[in-house]
């Protein structure tokens, strides 16, 4: 079992709560790097569930989580506070990000995209690169990682849907802008597959190389069930052992949005977790 260390609540908005918990983790923290992720059980019944690590400290043994309870292993995870414990844990799962000295680079996140974003800018940075962050949220309120990511970046911009924190619009739109009047050498962006499929489209109008992390649908994260297949240059991948991450502009977002849709009816169905 994996004990919790500590839990806070980064925002919440109209229900929707965005969590940080650390976790008890030795051996995960030794071996984690950046891009990579875990997969958890609340309960001896419950599925598993891929999140990405946020931050690894090996030295005390703890991994940081961040996820949004929107889910009923999520919203189960969440009602976990400091003392109690993880069914299981496995990780680090997936390919880390390969770090090197670009040059510039820009990091996309989008929504809660943002927390798998902060571990590759801190890492990019770490290496030599120019890291400039671009942050999007649907309004400040649900804005995260503002000031850990300030601290790991040469410039950081943010867009809010709404304007009610930094530029009115899109992620995609200061992308854009940024591309249109700069010379970059690197994107990674990370957030909803709308985002994600719009930035593959602006880089590859300016011919920039473009890394995605890909959220597809897993059960077993291992590569055993196949669930989480993507097809990426014509062939078939797993996002859980070939990825997480791609080439943005070999994914077909078409496939990926359909398989990601799949279980959006069930995903509606409110469950009462008093009962659970």
């Amino acid at each position: 079992m994996a004990k919790i260390i500590s839990k806070k609540t980064l925002s919440e908005v109209a229900g929707v709560r965005v969590t940080r918990m650390e976790i008890e983790a030795p051996d995960i923290a030794k071996k984690a790097r950046a891009g990579q992720f875990i997969a958890f059980m609340v309960t001896e019944k419950s599925e598993r569930v891929p999140l990405t690590i946020v931050e690894a400290d090996p030295k005390a043994g703890i991994i940081t989580l961040i996820f949004q309870e929107v889910g009923l292993s999520t919203k189960l995870l969440g009602r976990l506070d400091p003392g109690g414990s993880l069914y299981a844990i496995v990780g680090p799962l997936g390919h880390a990000t390969e770090i090197k000295n670009y040059g510039n680079v820009i990091i996309v996140g989008g929504g809660v995209g943002i927390a798998e974003i902060y571990p590759v800018a801190k890492a990019l940075k770490e290496a030599g690169n120019r890291v400039t962050t671009i942050l999007g949220a649907r309004t400040k309120q649900i804005l995260i990682l503002e000031d850990e990511l300030k601290r790991v970046s040469d410039d950081l911009l943010i867009a809010t849907d709404d304007g009610s924190y930094g530029v009115k619009g899109f992620t995609t739109d200061v992308l854009d802008r940024l591309l249109r009047n700069g010379k970059y050498d690197l994107v990674y962006a990370v957030g909803p597959i709308p985002m994600m499929r719009r930035s593959a489209a602006v880089t590859a109008k300016y011919n920039v190389k473009i890394i995605v992390s890909l959220n597809a649908i897993m059960v077993d994260a291992t590569g055993m069930c196949g669930s989480c297949r993507v097809t990426v240059a014509g062939k078939t991948l797993f996002s859980c052992v070939d990825g997480p991450e791609f080439d943005g502009h070999q994914v077909d977002w078409d496939e990926l949005a359909k398989r990601n849709a799949i279980y959006e009816p069930k995903e509606k169905h409110i469950c009462n977790l008093n009962k659970m």
